[in-house]
């Protein structure tokens, strides 16, 4: 019997920057939910990728030296490598750029264009470049982006709208009739009163002045704009095309569940939805818009200085405790936090305290009292069953709240579990019982393997988690069978298996200690950071002048150095500098540049320099740093 599709994706990250550790809970909520799907028997096809194309990127390829596509190329395999660190188990990694992408893009654009939901008319409005997003002077606050605060710009061009009011109707009818298309709910009333009933306007969905982007096959003067660009990412990476849609759109379209934060709720739930009405085709049955991940409380901005990083986590905490930190901290109403504060209580408690110490403490228990075999279970007793009825009723929790995506509550209930065991340690004092093994063997031997199905059934749900820990354990134990099948019934699939060595799962961490070197930490990057700097007394001693070109020729026998003759006011200079690979001599007569007046005198391949002139340098390029002309030569610079 062919298993049920579960198609599930994450918004793709822009590669204007390095994703923050706010960004990356989103790839990790998506992949914890993928990963129970798969365990729940499900034909998953994980999607997450990477957005490539608009003016921000055009501006900081430029800024970098290099080409859009060498930008884009060094940011994706960037983010990606990030994924892969925090074991994001995605099936593909869609770039804007692929090719097939590239392809369903244009195609889309034409099929729209044809059937006139597509036209061509002048863009004139209020234009945020990092966002990529427009904006009406009704919907600006105090004349700046209403999603980022940062000033807007005033283009006018020409460009190709979408006609999204034609849809609007149709749009409303989905949502009424499919209530489960909003998580949270609220997320609905959100976009209705806020976009739909004010009236949708024309959405722009080309641009003409700028070129990094999906070229328009009929009129290759414009690129796609980033949202009719970005949105077709999820049916192109299956395979969409208008005319012929591939084996794989047919397997796994329509999205089961979209995951994306919830600044980008109205472009998944309003623009999207809409394109996908125009083109014919089936819209997505879930958009999950997820809260922020603040720190401490407060919104992460590189600006601002409080931004954390998922590496830097992952070096202090360990990966399982990093994802579980993010999967329990964050419901699906209310903003989560971060702090090496809350990181460190959480890993105490729940995985040092209540985790770790129940497996470490299990295991010993066996080694000690049964040579390290797990013991067969005997007859059950009153707290054996309310044990097991516990945990069932745990699981059947955490189960039904993973259904709902509600991963931090059902992470409760999977702690829960070990709480329980923990407990039952406490009731049955297996210590006491070894203390006359002879007559209470059967009772012990009943406890440990309780346990150890306890620990089983615990790490059965927590594997989409903690992968890696839950490996560990289960290699530790030996158990075979961690299918959800089995994951609150007492089974005991490791009766007579040796437990082998397990190790520390989680320390305890010491705040006090953490906080002294996370301080020596910072007072020895910040003495790293001063090495080599010169105070200003120093800089005081550097004299620099105009100096002003009067001859220049090619030094013989080198091709990097030029000789020069320079007028500083109070006398004439000779200097060897190494520009010839970047200035002819005709270049730099009569300009005015500006000479370190007072370095001592060196000599470059027989050429006596007296100073040197002052170039800025970015990647293979050199360029000299000229005055006005009308600056007298000998003038001072400071």
């Amino acid at each position: 019997m062919s298993k049920q599709k579960f198609y599930i994706t994450t918004a793709i990250p822009y590669t204007s920057s390095t994703p923050h550790i706010g960004n990356v809970y989103e790839a990790v909520l998506t992949d914890c939910i993928a990963r129970h799907k798969r365990l729940e028997g499900r034909d998953v096809f994980f999607l997450t990728g990477t957005d490539e194309h608009g003016l921000k990127i055009e501006e900081k390829a430029k800024e970098a030296g290099v080409t859009p596509k060498e930008y884009v190329d060094k940011m994706s395999a960037k983010i990606r490598s990030i994924w892969d660190m925090f074991k994001i188990s995605y099936d593909r990694f869609i770039r804007t750029t692929d090719e097939d992408h590239v392809r369903t893009v244009q195609k889309i654009f034409t099929k729209l264009y044809e059937q006139g939901d597509i036209y061509k008319s002048t863009y004139e409005g209020n234009y945020c470049v990092p966002c990529e997003s427009s904006w009406t002077d009704s919907q600006l606050v105090d004349g700046k982006c209403p999603d980022c605060g940062r000033e807007v710009t005033h283009p006018k061009e020409e460009a190709y709208f979408f006609r999204m009011s034609k849809y609007a109707d149709k749009l409303v009818e989905y949502y009424d009739s499919n209530p489960e298309f909003f998580i949270p709910e609220s997320r609905k009333n959100e976009m209705l009163n806020n976009f739909i009933k004010p009236g949708l306007q024309d959405l722009c969905v080309s641009r003409s002045s700028f070129t990094w982007g999906v070229p328009v096959e009929f009129d290759p003067k414009h690129v796609v704009y980033v949202w009719m660009d970005a949105l077709p990412n999820y049916i192109s990476a299956l395979g969409y095309d208008p005319e012929n849609p591939g084996e794989n759109y047919k397997k796994y379209w329509p999205a089961d569940l979209h995951v994306l934060g919830k600044d980008v709720v109205r472009f998944h739930t309003i623009y999207w939805p809409i394109f996908l009405l125009a083109l014919g085709e089936p819209l997505p049955k879930t958009v999950l818009g997820h809260p922020w991940l603040m720190m401490n409380n407060d919104k992460m901005s590189k600006s601002k200085g409080n931004v954390l990083y998922g590496d830097e986590l992952i070096e202090l905490f360990g990966l399982d405790a990093v994802r579980y930190y993010l999967l329990s901290e964050m419901g699906l109403q209310n903003d989560g936090n971060i702090s090496y504060d809350s990181l460190i209580s959480r890993t105490n408690t729940d995985l040092a305290n209540i985790f770790g110490n129940l497996v470490s403490r299990t295991a010993s228990m066996i080694k000690q009292y049964f040579g390290g075999k797990v013991p067969a279970a005997p007859a059950s007793d009153p707290l054996s069953d309310s044990l097991k009825a516990d945990i069932a009723a745990e699981t059947a929790k955490a189960q039904q709240l993973m259904d709902e995506y509600r991963v931090a509550d059902a992470s409760a209930h999977i702690i829960a579990i070990f709480k329980l065991c923990n407990k039952y340690i406490d009731d049955t004092a297996p210590w006491v019982l070894a203390k006359d093994i002879q007559n209470n063997g059967e009772a012990l031997a009943r406890v440990l393997a309780d346990l150890t199905e306890g620990i089983r059934c615990g790490v059965t749900l927590l594997q989409p988690f903690m992968p890696d820990a839950v490996q560990k354990v289960k290699e530790g134990f030996g158990f075979g069978d961690l299918s959800f099948e089995n994951a609150g019934r007492f089974i005991y699939d490791a009766a007579g298996r040796q437990v082998g060595d397990i190790p520390i799962l989680f320390k305890r961490i010491d705040k006090a200690a953490f906080e002294k070197e996370q301080k020596a930490k910072a007072e020895e990057a910040e003495r790293k950071a001063e090495e080599g700097k010169i105070s200003i007394e120093d800089f005081a001693k550097v004299k620099l002048v105009a100096a002003r070109v009067l001859e220049c020729e090619p030094v013989p026998k080198s091709d990097k150095l030029l000789r020069l003759v320079v007028d500083i006011g109070t006398e004439k200079r000779q200097v060897a500098s190494g520009i010839a690979k970047y200035y002819k001599p005709e270049e730099l007569l009569g300009k005015t540049v500006i000479l370190v007046e007072n370095l001592k005198t060196a000599v470059l391949r027989g050429v006596k320099s007296q100073g040197m002139i002052l170039a800025s340098s970015s990647g293979e390029d050199v360029k000299v740093v000229f005055l006005e002309d009308s600056v007298p030569a000998g003038a001072e610079v400071r």
